[in-house]
């Protein structure tokens, strides 16, 4: 039986992969940088920042 932690860390750990790869790609072919002005790379990490402290605040309380 799986437990629900384990199961909810293998999610967490792929959507970082997956971020991760968007991150690498976007800086090696589109030529993201932070803070260089352009929106879609500060909204990328705006939302994973606030999904971390999601998970980060489930992980406190729970």
């Amino acid at each position: 039986m799986v437990s629900k932690y384990q199961d909810q860390s293998s999610v967490i750990t792929a959507f970082g992969i997956l971020i991760a790869t968007v991150a690498i790609v976007g800086t090696q072919f589109f030529g993201w940088e932070w803070g260089d002005g352009r929106l879609i790379p500060t909204i990328i990490g705006v939302v994973v920042a606030g999904i971390a402290v999601i998970v980060v605040a489930r992980r406190v309380v729970g």
